[in-house]
């Protein structure tokens, strides 16, 4: 049995995968609350916003982490078994959240979700570089991309109506069960490389190859990774630390904070986040498709990375500048205020796919895991440190919070532009 496009099935799942690591990480925020909101899980379990930040950044530095050894894992195992390993886990994690009894409970359950569910970026990222040729490596991220803001759509609407019909504790098994069984079609589609796949056509095989790096063409199973001090002795590894360093909190502050912000600021209630929380990410599904289309048209009709990849990251970055900047002069309103999130989200899905494609630019094998996983764990960590501020500055005003991202727009496109002054394949050797 052959099958034309085969490694669009292939992203096809992990975009699925996306969706559901998204429904599985949002359900805790949306369904938290307050002391006020019958039937929450802030309420039910007497909790506060200062034991929601805690919960939050345990799960950071769990999914920071995560990043890093998921990079290695993928990297030694492969990407099948890789995404077995990390979805079954974050599956049964998810799951378990329906027995939680405080704090302690909740930590614990977060921290096996976030080192799980990390490694489905540098899985896709890894997978993207072994079904794809270059030219079509952003697109592809940005489809596995929409799937995080996919999830964040539909999680609210999902998680809303499971929550106001059978509680939080029942929801969170529901959702948690969409993972495991998302195993069964990976093992079943997934079997082996491209270049042993039997259901691959030869056309489509010769097609992907040629239009890899010398490098990822020699590539096989024996092949050995860089260790992490060998990557980053190349400059142009840098520009991904620092890049993502500088850009992932704008992201995760919207992911983390804005239903409490909704709860916060409007005295919205649970049913009223989920009909308004899913706007913004219809935005960021757009801006996903959207960088990865214009990038890769840019590399087909100039033939340059570099040219692609750079001139899409800094539209991507202008426009979540002029959003970010829009929020704190303009959203004086809801409405207003998730409109705005809408178009800085666009910008930097628009932005991030690239970004996160970069370490299969520079790299081939078994060496771009472990440089995905590095540069989203350093990511992370900075989501970390805004963490702990958003709370403490959150109590007299979210404004210094707004002005802070927008100042990171900047510096971390600048980071790209100084570290990675040609994106190239470099020298392994």
């Amino acid at each position: 049995m052959k099958i034309k496009g085969f490694r669009w099935w292939i992203i096809g799942l992990i975009f699925l995968a996306t969706v559901i690591n998204y429904i599985d990480r949002s359900a805790l925020s949306i369904m938290w609350g307050g002391a006020d909101i019958s039937g929450s899980i802030a309420q039910s379990l007497g909790l506060t916003k200062n034991d929601y930040a805690l919960i939050s950044n345990v799960f950071m530095v769990a999914y920071a982490l995560g990043q890093l050894f998921s990079g290695k894992i993928f990297d030694k195992v492969g990407t099948r078994i890789g995404y077995v390993l990390s979805i079954g886990i974050w599956g049964l994690s998810s799951f378990m959240h329906s027995m939680a009894r405080g704090v302690l409970s909740l930590s614990i359950l977060r921290t096996t979700l976030g080192i799980s569910e990390a490694g489905n970026w540098p899985g896709a990222v890894k997978s993207n570089a072994e079904w794809f040729p270059i030219k079509e490596r952003a697109i592809a991220q940005g489809l596995f991309n929409a799937g995080a803001s996919i999830g964040s759509v539909i999680a609210p609407l999902i998680i809303g109506f499971l929550f106001v019909a059978y509680g939080w504790r029942t929801t969170f098994m529901i959702v948690g069960s969409f993972g495991l069984l998302w195993i069964i079609p990976w093992l079943i589609i997934n079997k082996t490389s491209l270049k042993k796949h039997p259901w691959v056509t030869e056309h489509e095989r010769q097609y992907i190859l040629a239009g890899q790096s010398i490098a990822d063409q020699k590539a096989d199973d024996s092949t050995k990774g860089l260790s992490l001090k060998q990557i980053l002795s190349h400059k142009e590894s840098w520009s991904i630390v620092v890049g993502r360093f500088f850009l992932e909190p704008i992201w995760w502050l919207f992911v983390t904070w804005m239903p409490i912000y909704l709860f916060d600021t409007y005295g919205f209630n649970v049913k009223e986040v989920a009909l308004f929380l899913w706007v913004p990410y219809v935005g960021a599904a757009v801006g996903s498709i959207a960088g990865g289309y214009v990038s890769g048209r840019i590399i087909a009709k100039t033939g340059s990375i570099n040219k692609g990849r750079k001139t899409t990251i800094v539209i991507g970055g202008a426009i979540m500048l002029a959003g970010l900047i829009a929020t704190i002069l303009f959203g004086d309103t809801a409405l207003k205020f998730v409109l705005i999130v809408c178009t800085v989200l666009f910008g930097f899905q628009f932005a991030i796919g690239n970004v996160q494609t970069l370490p299969s630019d520079f790299f081939s094998g078994k060496s771009v895991g472990s440089l995905a996983g590095l540069g989203g764990m350093i990511g992370v960590f900075s989501v970390i440190v805004m963490n702990f501020v958003v709370p403490v500055v959150a109590k007299i005003s979210y404004t210094p919070v707004f002005i802070a991202i927008a100042v990171f727009v900047p510096l971390g496109v600048g980071a790209i532009y100084f570290f990675a002054r040609n994106i190239k394949p470099v020298d392994e050797k």
